[in-house]
This record gives C-alpha cells, structure tokens and sequence, in this order.
C-alpha cells in the first residue's frame, strides 16, 4: 500500500520511512504542508500521516482542505503529546485517528492496518480469495494447505491485487504501488515479477489465479 507521510523533521519522517518500508509499506515523504496537500490531490495513495506542526501551512489547514474537497483517503495526525485541542480538531475535521509523539513506529503500522482494513471493508487480518489467503499480521501467504515464500515485494505485489479480486490493475498502476515509480514501457519489470509471482502461487495442478488482461494489464479472478 502507498502511503504519504507529511512530516518537516528529517529525523522523524527517516523513523516512520524505515518503518513503514520494514512492514511493505511503499512511502513517499513531504517536508511542508503545501507539497503534502498538492500530492495528496494529484497523486493515489492508501492514506496519509499528516503531522500537525508544519511550517508555513499547518496540518489542520491541509486536513480542513482535503476534506473540503471531499478526499476520502484514511489520515493519521501526528501531535504533541501535551496538545489535547489540536487532536480533538483534527478528529472535528475528519481525521481518522491520531498518534502523539514520541510513539512507537509498531503501533503506526497497526493503525494504519486497522484504517486500511476498514476503507477496503476488509474486517480481518487476512484476506481471502478462493483458496489463497494472506495474512497481513505474520505476513504469511497460504493456498490451501501449502505455505507460500514471498519476498516483500512479492507480497506487496500480491496483497495489491487481493484487496481489488476481479479489478484489471494495469502496469502503471501496479508499478506506482508497488515500486513506487511511474512505470517506463521499455522495461517489463511488472511482467517479470507478474511471471515469478504466478509460479509460486499456481503450482501445477491448481487452478490459474492471475490473469492477463491483453493492451491492458493485470487481475486477480474472483473464484
């Protein structure tokens, strides 16, 4: 999941990129509040964490804006720990949820798994597409019976298309989310990993899950 984090402290916006990276997470960091509000309305993510304290636009302007234009995407502030008017706002304002630092970065992910799970109506730890599961706590990957090894971007790549079964993803889409790069059609760098992704989780004999969608792209079937 791609995920914009708002923060001007180079040392706190490093903790929550390593982070966020160690769990899958594809992270994309901006140091003032105008640049956040600009790439939160021009580009996709899966949500934001918007610390409050920002030179020039603070984040409760960035957050009133967002909302006003009726941007969806879950966010988390970020506040001091003493300042209870300032969370109380944001939540006025259609925050999410909110952290007060310092905070441990295990619990951001766990949060922002928590507002993930419930944007995509996904109530639990794992999702499930036929008899392929994927549990985004241990980060295993099962079909049927049969443990699957993914490397992290292998499970990214499948975690993509398993909230969205039956959606046609294409590969700039695919490469925006999960490599976090606009994608370059003089590579086949999304093929390439397609291929090895279906090798592990279509063993011969059991049924075909990823499809190619011919000039466009790439889905996961329903059943």
């Amino acid at each position: 999941m791609r995920i914009l984090v708002v923060e001007d402290q180079p040392q706190i916006a490093g903790f929550i990129r390593s982070g966020l990276e160690e769990a899958g997470f594809v992270v994309i960091v901006s140091r003032t509040g105008e640049e956040g509000y600009e790439l939160a309305t021009t580009e996709s993510f899966d949500a934001m964490i918007l610390d409050i304290m920002l030179p020039g636009r603070d984040g409760l302007s960035v957050l009133r804006s967002l909302r006003q234009r009726h941007v969806t995407l879950p966010i988390v502030i970020l506040t001091a720990r003493n300042e209870l008017n300032e969370r109380i706002e944001g939540l006025n304002l259609g925050a999410d949820d909110y952290l007060t630092k310092p905070f441990y970065v295990e619990e951001l992910v766990a949060r922002l798994q928590a507002l993930l799970r419930r944007a995509s109506g996904v109530t639990l730890n794992i999702l499930q597409v036929g008899d392929l599961s994927l549990d985004l706590i241990t980060r295993e990957a099962k079909r049927a019976n049969r443990l699957i090894e993914l490397s992290q971007r292998e499970f990214s790549l499948l975690e993509y298309l398993m909230r969205s079964p039956g959606r046609v993803f294409s590969r700039s889409q695919i490469s925006e989310h999960v490599w976090n790069t606009h994608f370059d059609t003089g590579t086949n760098m999304v093929d390439v990993a397609m291929t090895r992704l279906r090798k592990k989780i279509e063993a011969p004999g059991e049924k075909k899950l990823i499809e190619t969608v011919r000039g466009v792209g790439y889905r996961l079937r329903q059943s």
